[in-house]
Parts: C-alpha cells; sequence; structure tokens
C-alpha cells in the first residue's frame, strides 16, 4: 500500500472542518435541505481524484418527493471483498433550540453560545461544557459524524489503494420512514448481483447511546432493535349526546384496548439478556371533522411495539388476543351499564383484522369498489402515509357499517425487522480485535450490546424472516402497495454480519446534542481504520 498523502479527510482537524460543514448544510426532515444534502456530498465526492476519474461510480438513488440516497462505489481490483457504510443525512427539527434556532447548524457560534449560557443547565451539561470536550449543533452527533468518519474511510481505501471494496450509502429520511433506505436496498441488491460482491459487513455508524440518564459508557452495538406499530380504527355506533346508550362510541372502545395494550408484558422479549421496552401508544384521535352533539363514531390509535425474534404474524397473533380481551370487557361494562339503565344493548363489539374487513368488502361490493376506496386514498397527496392506513379502513368501514361496532386492527408504517449478527463467528472475533484497540491504544472500555436501542437502518439489511411473516404483514398493512413497500427479498440477498460502531455523543435530539471530540475525532476513526483494513486479505507472501 502506498503512504497516505494529500488527504482532505484524515486528521483531527480535517475532520472538524468537514463535520462543521455537514452540520452547516441544514437537512432536517422534510425540508428542501434534506432533497439538496445528496448533491452537496456528491459534489465533495467528485473534488477526490478517485471519484474525477470515476464519476459512474457515484449514484443518486430516487427515494421519492425529489430525495435521494447517495452511494459511492470504491471498486477494488481483484476481489469481490465488499464492506458496506450507512449512514442518513436527515436531521429532526430545531423549534426547541428558541432564540438559538439561527445558529442551530453552526458548530462553532452554537458551541459559543452554550458556554455563554452554561449557568442556566444543569449539572451535567454545564459539566460537559465547562471541560471543552464536546461540540455542539443539530446533527452534529445524530448522525452527520458517522457520515464524515465513513467519507474518511473511502477516501482513505482508494490513497492507500486497499483490496478491499468499499460502498457508503448516505440515505434521507430516516428519522420518518426510511424511504431513503428503502430505496437504497434495492440499488444495493442490483450491484452486488451485477459485480458478484461478497459483503463482509454492513458498518453504520450511529452513535453511541446512553443506556440511562447518568450513562456514560461508550457502546458498539451487533444488531439492532425492531419496532411494528400495531394499530386500531375504533368504528362505533353514532348516537345523540343525549340518548348515549342508543349507540357507543369508538372513544369508549379506544380506551379499553389501550389500557391492555401501554405496557403490556405480553409483548416482551429477552435476548442475551436485554429486553424490549414495553408496548405504548404513540397516537390516539377521533376522526370527527367538526363539533357537534353527535357522538364520536370512528376513532383511531397507533401502539409502539418492540420487537427482538417476533416476525409480524406473530405479533398480530398476540394483539388480536389482546384485542379480543380488551373489547369483551368493554361490551360486558357496556352491557352492564345499559341493563342497569333498561336500555337494550348492541349485540357485541366486533375484532377483526384488516384483511379481513378488505375481503368482506371485496365480497361484499366486488373488487372495483374496493380499489376505488384504496386509490382514492392511496392518491391523496395531503395525507401522509399513516393517515392514508387510516383514512383507508375508514373508508372501508364506511361500506361495511354493518359490521359495527367492530374494533379493527391493522399494521402501520413504519416497520423495523428486528436484525442481530452477535452469534456470527467471524464478528465475534473483530468485536474483541476492536475492543483492545479501544482499551489499549485509547483507553476506551467499548462495552457490546446486541440491539441498538434507537431503530436504526441496518433493520433493512440481512433479513432472515419467513415469507410467512411477510405475509402477514402485507395482508395488514392498508398502504402496501405503491404508497409503502418494504423490499424483504432483496434484504434477503443482502447476507453479511451488522454492526455498528459509532462516535460518543449525548442528547439526540434536544438542544443540547453534543459530540465528544476525542472520541469523534481520535479514537473512532483510528478503531475504524483497522477495522476495516483487518478484512483485507493479504497475499501469501507478506
Amino acid at each position: 500500500m502506498s503512504e497516505t498523502s494529500n488527504t482532505s479527510w484524515q486528521t483531527p482537524g480535517q475532520l472538524y472542518e468537514l463535520i462543521a460543514q455537514l452540520v452547516s448544510f441544514d437537512s432536517r426532515s422534510g425540508t428542501s435541505g434534506e432533497i439538496g444534502f445528496p448533491h452537496f456530498i456528491k459534489e465533495k465526492l467528485m473534488d477526490l481524484s478517485y471519484f474525477e476519474t470515476h464519476p459512474d461510480r457515484l449514484h443518486l438513488v430516487d427515494s421519492e418527493e425529489d430525495r435521494h440516497a447517495l452511494i459511492a462505489h470504491y471498486k477494488a481490483d481483484d476481489t469481490k471483498d465488499t464492506v458496506v457504510l450507512i449512514s442518513h443525512f436527515d436531521v429532526v427539527h430545531t423549534k426547541e433550540f428558541g432564540d438559538l434556532e439561527e445558529i442551530a447548524f453552526d458548530v462553532e457560534k452554537l458551541t459559543e453560545a452554550m458556554k455563554e449560557r452554561k449557568d442556566g443547565f444543569n449539572a451535567t451539561l454545564k459539566n460537559d461544557i465547562e471541560s471543552g470536550d464536546y461540540i455542539f449543533g443539530r446533527g452534529v452527533m445524530d448522525m452527520k459524524m458517522g457520515l464524515a468518519l465513513h467519507m474518511s474511510l473511502i477516501e482513505l481505501a482508494f490513497t492507500e489503494e486497499w483490496p478491499l471494496n468499499i460502498i457508503l450509502v448516505t440515505v434521507p429520511d430516516e428519522e420518518v420512514n426510511s424511504d431513503g433506505m428503502r430505496a437504497a436496498v434495492k440499488f444495493l441488491s442490483g450491484l452486488k448481483d451485477s459485480e458478484n460482491l461478497d459483503l463482509k459487513l454492513i458498518l453504520n455508524s450511529e452513535p453511541s447511546f446512553s443506556q440511562s440518564p447518568q450513562d456514560t459508557s461508550y457502546y458498539i452495538y451487533t444488531g439492532s432493535i425492531g419496532k411494528i406499530m400495531p394499530s386500531a380504527l375504533f368504528y362505533g355506533v353514532g348516537t345523540h349526546a343525549g340518548e348515549p346508550l342508543q349507540g357507543i362510541t369508538s372513544h369508549f372502545m379506544s380506551s379499553y384496548l389501550t389500557k391492555e395494550m401501554e405496557f403490556n408484558a405480553d409483548f416482551s422479549e429477552e435476548k442475551f439478556g436485554e429486553r424490549t421496552p414495553p408496548p405504548v401508544c404513540l397516537q390516539q384521535n377521533d376522526l370527527k371533522k367538526d363539533y357537534s352533539t353527535q357522538t364520536s363514531h370512528h376513532a383511531y390509535a397507533l401502539y409502539n411495539v418492540f420487537t427482538l425474534e417476533r416476525s409480524p404474524g406473530e405479533v398480530m397473533d398476540i394483539y388480536r388476543t389482546v384485542a379480543e380481551r380488551a373489547m369483551d370487557e368493554c361490551w360486558s361494562d357496556y352491557s352492564d351499564l345499559c341493563r342497569k339503565l333498561e336500555t337494550e344493548p348492541l349485540d357485541k363489539i366486533h375484532t377483526i383484522t384488516f384483511h379481513d374487513l378488505a375481503l368482506h368488502v371485496i365480497n361484499k361490493h366486488g373488487r372495483d369498489r374496493y380499489d376505488l376506496i384504496s386509490d382514492s386514498v392511496f392518491n391523496d397527496s395531503t395525507l401522509n402515509i399513516r393517515e392514508k392506513a387510516i383514512k383507508i379502513t375508514d373508508r372501508l368501514m364506511d361500506a361495511a357499517k354493518e359490521l359495527a361496532p367492530a374494533a379493527i386492527l391493522f399494521l402501520a408504517p413504519s416497520y423495523y425487522p428486528a436484525v442481530n449478527a452477535s452469534d456470527d463467528p467471524e464478528l465475534e472475533k473483530k468485536i474483541k480485535y476492536i475492543q483492545k484497540i479501544f482499551k489499549s491504544e485509547h483507553d476506551v472500555d467499548a462495552k457490546q450490546i446486541h440491539y441498538f436501542n434507537g431503530i436504526s437502518d441496518l433493520s433493512y439489511v440481512n433479513y432472515t424472516g419467513s415469507e410467512a411473516g411477510w405475509m402477514s404483514f402485507m395482508e395488514n398493512m392498508p398502504v402496501w402497495g405503491e404508497p409503502y413497500t418494504i423490499p424483504f427479498k432483496e434484504m434477503q440477498n443482502l447476507k453479511a454480519p451488522v454492526l455498528n460502531v459509532g462516535p460518543y455523543g449525548k442528547d439526540a435530539h434536544k438542544m443540547s446534542e453534543r459530540l465528544h471530540k476525542d472520541s469523534a475525532f481520535i479514537y473512532t476513526p483510528d478503531v475504524l481504520r483497522k477495522l476495516m483494513t483487518s478484512y483485507i486479505q493479504q497475499a501469501p507472501n507478506n
């Protein structure tokens, strides 16, 4: 290998300049900055001699709504061995910065402003500011430093002429629906097949997240937690508020299921001594458009469930059992009230899946009517993807009111399959290797966690689920198809151990988001460089 020279992103000072530039480009989710950012990165990569010579190895991948993922491919000669580097460039919004919002993307100015206001913060944040060990800025931790480290690696790969393929993937929309990664996966799968690549590792560099408020440990991750969103439309029977027991309100019904779902241990999973957080309700609203004394007959709730090994089908089975129990209790309490007030109760509350509802509507009205309902919602650009799922279910119930009162169970986007490579014997060796480097050369105890708890785009590679699991997901996802798909087959094709090694920081998504300088500019770059070169197959005479 040749000696490193004339590089742009290798020294601590160069990495600081790079992260300051990346942060300064406002790429908040859903803004024009998110659209422009990959073009900005492409221009920076085009300044490197390798991509000046090989511009065809820079790819902008359509991720819808004018957004693009960027894929940069350093192609080594005489080897198919490949490491894929994954990052996201969208960042969350900045309203919580208050009067500092104008400098939220200026690392130097914001870091200085935090120093000036240190006495107004809690002791931990004040101590971090006074230490001088941190820089501040929206996206500096989550996760533009990860992208900066990957840009440094791909520059080093061609500078030192590594006999190892490096594919840098940076995507939009990770903070919302992962549209960028789901699009990139299809491109990556095709690239792998066309180049006959042998994937050795898929590396993400999301930051090390604390496990508790006072936790200062550094972590590396050999997997990523899964997330699925069981949801329900509660379709009651409307009535006048003066005669409430002549019908049943959707709010009354929803309260029973939410009580059963929140913190429900039935959904708990444990593996490698790590346990999923319990379910919670992320959103609960009615669909009544205006105020009147007519009771609200339709409402919805979205529930967050984390997974480690369960498939969508297994989650739906548990969910249906819980929902049936909740609706039975709801109807029992409702009918008791009716008897006490000498009112005839409704027959029962149906608990059905979206798949059951769809078949009912098709059998009753025909496929054309079903398609007309779903297509009209799909084409409504005023709705986000979750609103479309809710509205399709509601519109289908409008066509099947004989099923009311009913709780219709469905899955809402977004879905993140759990992924884990802790049992991979080669990865186990790499973990020990980098832990040794962290400790012996940087005096950092790098602790292994088996599931990254912040949700990541690693969920869309190395998929090991069954086709039966896909079917349950697709059948009960109202927006499956053009509005929302998951490339399960391409995910299966991207088989390789997954790993997350990123810089240490604190307070992602907060005004006090900050990045530890030594971790970002010294420790982690050194470890990642040595990790990459450990995958290089040395010639027999070397």
